[in-house]
């Protein structure tokens, strides 16, 4: 199934998510779309030409517009937030609680330039919490789409889904190898390939470095199932133990801090149902620092040969 994937072009998953939004403004008039004056970085210029009266410039002031968001669903509106990832959370993490999250509200929080491929900006924008913020808040529903493909087809999917959104992509060109045509399904993992001797789990800019992992192992000998876990929450469980059965051990791979993240969640899953060797690909308890996306994959250990190191290590513990 590897030698199937075929890659038509790259681009940052931010513009799958502009043009996701634009399709619904088309086909959804109750779609609203607010942002806190990062409109061309979040790819959303499209919709507010297109729909100026649905469109909110808030200026900066995140928790403000959180606030306006919640506002909104009560008149029957869908509103769709815009800006920075550490912006989107970290900075209005009591406004998502209070306002949204303990209400239920239907507000889809959309967060770009996530993780430390947001790059030269440096730490202070490179959040890498954010995905253990959001999964711990009751209510809320936590997708990271991999490629432009997907991130349309998420953008597009949440509209239907009664209930508060966060939904994290981000700034750098990544390879499109996921369908145009794509039915998007919230909380059903997508099984890239098939394998029998180790579980690759990934989510996000992750994906991509996990195929090249897995076409590696292959190239070695070593049977890989690799599967796009783009829901974190709610997790799909039974994908977990059905790969984990075949391979008895797993490997996850996330741009995020290794505490609060995929692997913490996998880990939880396997602990309860089917104990098995596992191994986190992820920031271990650091801040990120200015650099190219590239260089900080590398020094954070999140790239490519460091999916094929934790593979062949979780295989030697089974």
């Amino acid at each position: 199934m590897l030698d199937q994937i075929q890659v038509s072009g790259k681009s940052d998953t931010r513009s799958g998510f502009g043009e996701g939004l634009l399709a619904l403004g088309h086909s959804r008039p109750e779609v609203v779309a607010l942002c806190a004056d990062l409109t061309g970085s979040l790819k959303m210029t499209a919709f507010k030409k297109a729909f100026p009266d649905r469109f909110y410039n808030v200026g900066i002031a995140e928790a403000n517009m959180m606030g306006v968001a919640a506002g909104l669903t009560i008149g029957g509106k869908i509103p769709f937030t815009g800006t920075f990832a550490n912006f989107s959370t970290g900075r209005v993490y009591d406004q998502i609680r209070q306002s949204i999250a303990y209400s239920g509200k239907n507000v889809k929080i959309c967060a770009s330039h996530a993780g430390i491929t947001l790059g030269e900006d440096g730490a202070t924008h490179q959040i890498l919490e954010d995905i253990g913020m959001m999964k711990m808040l009751p209510h809320m529903t936590v997708i990271v789409p991999c490629d432009f493909n997907q991130t349309k087809a998420a953008t597009m999917a949440i509209a239907d889904l009664e209930g508060p959104v966060y939904l994290r992509f981000g700034r750098p060109k990544v390879p499109i190898f996921t369908a145009a045509d794509q039915d998007f399904v919230i909380g059903k993992a997508q099984t890239i390939a098939e394998g029998t001797d180790v579980s690759i789990i990934a989510c996000g800019h992750l994906v991509w470095r996990a195929v090249e992992a897995a076409k590696a192992l292959e190239a070695e000998g070593i049977s890989v199932e690799l599967i796009n876990m783009h829901t974190i929450k709610p997790l799909d469980e039974e994908a977990i133990l059905r790969s984990v059965a075949k391979t008895g051990c797993v490997v996850t791979a996330e741009e995020h801090q290794m505490n609060g993240g995929l692997g913490d969640s996998v880990a939880q899953v396997l602990v309860r149902n089917q104990p098995a060797p596992l191994e986190m690909v992820a920031v271990n308890d650091s801040f990120g620092e200015s650099g190219t996306p590239d260089q900080l994959m590398r020094k954070y250990g999140i790239d490519t040969p460091n999916i094929i190191e934790a593979a062949k290590k979780v295989i030697s513990r089974k």
